[in-house]
């Protein structure tokens, strides 16, 4: 399994923003194998964790024309900037306590 994880500093964020960023989300869960998806944002600091089962999938993700499109508007528009890291789970522990 392997993690992208997106930091950035938001720039401006509109409304144009939040329904891209919904669309996004539902396009990785919906047709691209994402397995899970979760975002945060704190003042100008946003960080979001995408999960995915290979990184086949995650390179179909990054060029979905619609995901091309996005990360054009990030870059003109809501993002000052931003990092993409991509890593592999090895291992994972949990607890339902």
């Amino acid at each position: 399994m392997f993690v992208v994880i997106f930091r950035a500093k938001v720039r401006s964020a509109d409304s144009e923003y939040t329904t891209v960023a919904a669309r996004m989300r539902e396009l990785a869960l919906g047709q691209f194998d994402c397995l899970e998806f979760a975002a945060v944002t704190e003042g100008q600091d946003e960080i979001a964790l995408s999960y995915w089962p290979s990184e086949e999938s995650i390179r179909a993700w990054k060029s979905h024309s619609e995901h091309v499109l996005a990360q054009q508007l990030g870059r003109e528009r809501w993002y000052e900037s931003y990092i993409v890291q991509v890593a592999e789970i090895t291992r994972e522990y949990r607890a339902n306590l």
